[in-house]
């Protein structure tokens, strides 16, 4: 089953817990997203991990950041 909206994000429940993965991969989400952070240069992360493309990376991103809330923090300082 693919996630809606990410048709390169997977999701197995038999299959690494059932943690989003990567075009059916035992690669999860979360391991992309360390990958990118990781190794910031292209080069080196495909070197790394031939076996994704581009879009896979770009993917991973977008559905990580979608599951984050959008909480606003106030940056008031303190009165004196």
């Amino acid at each position: 089953m693919t996630a809606p909206g990410f048709d390169r994000i997977t999701v197995d429940p038999k299959q690494v817990n059932g943690q989003p993965c990567i075009r059916h991969m035992r690669l999860t989400v979360r391991r992309v997203g360390e990958a990118v952070s990781l190794y910031p240069n292209r080069a080196d992360r495909f070197h790394e991990y031939p076996e994704l493309e581009e879009e896979d990376f770009q993917q991973a991103l977008h559905f990580a950041a979608a599951g984050l809330k959008d909480d606003i923090m106030t940056t008031e300082e303190p009165r004196q």
